[in-house]
């Protein structure tokens, strides 16, 4: 017998050390039988892709040992399992990732070169899951990659679209939507299970009825069943031996094909079924414009809700025959108002299903959901108008009435008198055409309320759900957002990651606090040479893969300002774009002016129905076209957009980045993200008092900053008072010369017309204060550009904005829920020998 073979007792099955071996040499042979075996390709006709897929196996193989054992031990122990419930999971590639959390990267490496294969080609032939549309989707991977690490048991539940967001190209300026068909060559991080679907029901009517012991009860009919099979990929967490579970649900037909119709002649009909339900995860959020649109949304999201909720009731009868116990062993955390009629369905499930009287159901619904507040936008709180929900979930529609009379009788008692107040907390909007309130159905049926920065949470109390607060106090909570540092900054900046590595040892990666270990090196020379060069380096990455995707050249050694984030106009890149024609306008009229070289750089996607976000992309590409070309300013500024931004082109970019630009109004961005992963990698902020940049700029410190603009105070001062944005275009000649130009023609080849939406927005009614920040920003940009120059002082701030961002790791994000909302303890994993 081998050294590397178990010793498995005689009556189980030897598992062949190939599954999980982890030299070089079990890895090689091991992603060559898969590529045989698996691919049924040979080392002479495989294609870069096969090899892929054949190490893919091989890691996954490595990921099972740890997720069968993961699921050994939360059923022979009574653990409680977060279950967080998403309608996006933007996961990002996977092979990398879990090379790392596995230690597997540098034996992984050996082996692909010993089969003539370079591993970093092999991670470029990963399609990436776009099941999502950005930010919400992409906190809901950190957070299951953290709840991994920290091996607290979790279960992601999402959808699993075989269309994501769509792909971007830029043509003639001009964003345009392709399909993503992310699944065309297959997906071996996941496996089917269809032995434990569930079914879901729409449409139809109820009926009431008596049970055995002459309780009414109801029954719903429906007009149409669809079945959910689940899709699970584990989750490994980083040097842990927990690999928690994705589980994605795609929506098939009960009978996929009608015999019937299809013997008579009807061979469309034969198969109206199966369409009709594999619609439902077809695509990422369906455009909801029209009525189609809107029912197919909310099917999507019961669906998902349905499915899950099933799933959990399923899983605790297999090993406790009771379910007045669920709180105590489940915590489901509800990813904005997507999952909202989780509270519902969980209701109908407990009280139609199990026979549960109402007031023990309510107890348990309420203990067992807590609900996650993203935004302050009060048309992003969703609401579905009352004939669609009745004719989609008639069921639902009666208990949320019986909740909405339970809900308003105890707010008359607390509130006598105060109508205004019932009509604002009512889980129904009649203040015109009926709707279901999803966020005041969340917040009714929670234990907890949480929204994802400070000032988001004390905005939400004061705004958007004031009336629920001044109720109910104790259920709001703040989770300031995190982000991972194993893919945003291990994965993503290996140079950095060496270096800071070399200097305090490798325990950051796990407990971000101890980069504070950094400070002492923030000053020494030396360090900041070695950290310039790490710098440069990934700007040079980066710089390829813009020449590789636009033909823009851009040049290293200038300032990398960079935005990119989801194109929207609270977000303000047009504000980004008032400045780089500031410059442009400048250098035109003095060339031989002192400025330091630019190079700002744009990506993020608008939503396709969104036509002023799309101009704004035509701006940015009609700016970039007349900056990029003209002679007088060649080495000076440079404006680039990259296509298509996603997780795998965001571990380019961060790293990459001077200079980070978090520029939307006060008050509007509850959170932010992408601030802390630029921070991480060393890049210093420009930003406003919104959202997490508050706590940012607390923690790196404010020399470290650089802030502009209004605070949400001063927002709704200004507003309040009667705001008129063209007071600010003449009052300042270089604003005015800015937007002059642009209804000019000059960026726009002559087209006067093109951009006079944009331009009309902003000096009429400029809702989101572009032209009251304006000059603030200019300025501030100004103090910037001054800065680089003094490379010394930069180069402190940056190494200072590292060292202090131990607070923005996901890991203390899942500490907080865990402490605070779900009471969820880590379960430590031992390997067994695996016993088949």
């Amino acid at each position: 017998m081998t050294s590397d073979q178990k010793v498995i007792p005689r009556e189980s099955i030897l598992v062949e050390d190939d599954r999980t071996g982890t030299s070089q040499e079990t890895l090689r042979r091991a992603m060559l039988d898969n590529l045989f075996y698996v691919q049924g390709k040979f080392p002479a006709i495989a294609t870069p892709y096969d090899y892929y897929m054949g190490l893919a196996y091989t890691v996954r193989d490595r990921l099972l040992n740890r997720w069968v054992n993961t699921l050994k031990t939360w059923l022979h122990k009574e653990v409680k399992i977060v279950c967080y419930l998403s309608a996006e999971f933007l996961m990002g590639p996977q092979l990398g990732n879990n090379l790392l959390n596995l230690g597997l990267e540098d034996p992984v490496r050996q082996a692909a070169e010993a089969s003539g294969q370079d591993l970093d080609e092999l991670l470029q032939e990963e399609e990436e899951p776009g099941l999502g549309n950005g930010g919400l989707g992409r906190l809901a991977a950190c957070f299951l990659d953290s709840l991994a690490t920290l091996e607290v048991p979790a279960i992601g539940f999402g959808l699993r679209y075989e269309h994501g967001i769509f792909h971007q190209e830029i043509r003639d300026g001009w964003q345009v939507e392709m399909t993503d068909n992310w699944l065309h060559l297959g997906n071996p991080w996941e496996i089917c299970r269809p032995q434990v679907h569930f079914e879901v029901q729409l449409g139809g009517h109820t009926e009431r009825y008596q049970d055995a012991d002459g309780g009414e009860r109801v029954r719903w009919i429906p007009e149409r069943v669809v079945r959910g099979t689940p899709y699970d990929a584990g989750i490994s967490g980083y040097r842990v031996n927990t690999c928690n579970t994705l589980r994605l649900w795609k929506a098939e037909a009960v009978a996929s094909f009608d015999f019937q119709a299809f013997n008579t002649g009807d061979y469309y009909g034969a198969v109206d079924e199966k369409m009709a339900s594999e619609n439902l995860t077809k695509v990422l959020y369906p455009n909801d414009e029209p009525i189609a649109g809107k029912q197919l949304r909310l099917e999507q999201q019961y669906f998902m809700v349905s499915c899950s909720l099933q799933n959990i009731i399923s899983l605790h009868l297999e090993v406790f025959d009771r379910l007045d116990n669920l709180h105590k062993l489940w915590a489901i955390q509800l990813n904005d108002t997507h999952p909202a009629v989780a509270v519902a369905e969980l209701m109908r499930l407990l009280v139609d299903e199990h026979q549960m009287e109402w007031g023990q159901a309510w107890q348990i619904t309420v203990a067992t959901c807590g609900y996650t507040n993203h935004t302050l936008l009060p048309e992003a709180l969703e609401k579905w108008p009352l004939p669609l929900f009745a004719r989609v979930l008639p069921r639902h529609l009666e208990i949320i009435y019986e909740i909405n009379r339970r809900f308003m009788d105890s707010v008359k008692l607390r509130f006598p008198d105060d109508d205004g107040r019932l009509a604002r907390m009512s889980l129904i909007d009649e203040s015109g055409e009926k709707y279901v309130r999803m966020a005041n159905l969340a917040c009714a049926g929670s234990h907890a309320i949480n929204g994802v920065a400070a000032l988001h949470t004390e905005l939400v109390k004061k705004t958007v759900l004031r009336d629920f607060y001044e109720m109910m106090p104790e259920k709001f909570h703040n989770v300031t957002n995190g982000v991972t540092p194993r893919r945003f900054v291990a994965l993503s900046n290996p140079g950095l990651t060496r270096l800071i590595t070399e200097k305090i040892g490798d325990g950051w990666i796990k407990n971000l606090d101890e980069l504070r270990g950094l400070e002492a090196f923030a000053a020494q020379q030396d360090f900041q040479q070695t950290w310039q060069q790490v710098k440069r380096a990934n700007k040079q990455r980066l710089a390829a893969l813009i020449t590789e995707q636009t033909g823009i050249e851009t040049d290293p050694d200038s300032l990398f300002d960079i935005m990119v984030k989801r194109i929207h106009e609270y977000k303000r890149q047009h504000l980004n774009v008032l400045h780089i024609i500031t410059l442009y306008s400048r250098l035109k009229a003095n060339p031989q002016i002192d400025m330091t070289p630019r190079t700002f750089i744009f990506g993020g996607k608008a939503a396709p129905g969104y036509h002023m976000a799309k101009l704004i992309i035509r701006l940015i590409n009609g700016v970039g076209e007349v900056v990029n070309a003209d002679a007088d300013v060649a080495g000076r500024l440079k404006v680039a957009f990259i296509p298509d931004f996603n997780v795998k082109s965001g571990q380019l970019i961060y790293p990459a980045a001077d200079l980070s630009e978090q520029i939307s109004m006060a008050g509007k961005e509850a959170s932010g993200t992408g601030n802390m992963k630029f921070s991480m990698n060393g890049a210093l902020t420009i930003g406003t008092l919104d959202g997490a940049n508050i706590e940012i700029r607390e923690e790196v410190g404010a020399d470290n900053f650089f802030l502009f603009g209004l605070t949400a105070e001063e927002v709704g001062d200004l507003k309040a008072g009667g705001y008129n944005p063209r007071d600010y275009y003449d009052a300042d000649e270089e604003l005015r010369r800015v937007l002059d130009q642009i209804g000019s023609g000059i960026f726009s080849r002559g087209d006067t017309s093109l951009y006079a939406p944009l331009v009309e927005a902003l000096l009429k009614w400029d809702e989101y204060l572009v032209m009251a920040d304006y000059r603030s920003y200019i300025d501030c940009q100004d103090k910037a550009g001054a800065l680089y120059r003094d490379q010394e002082q930069w180069t402190r701030a940056a190494i200072l904005n590292v060292a202090r961002m131990g607070k923005f790791s996901s890991d203390r994000s899942i500490r907080d829920y865990c402490e605070r909302i779900w009471h969820a303890q880590s379960v430590p994993i031992e390997l067994a020998p695996l016993e088949l």
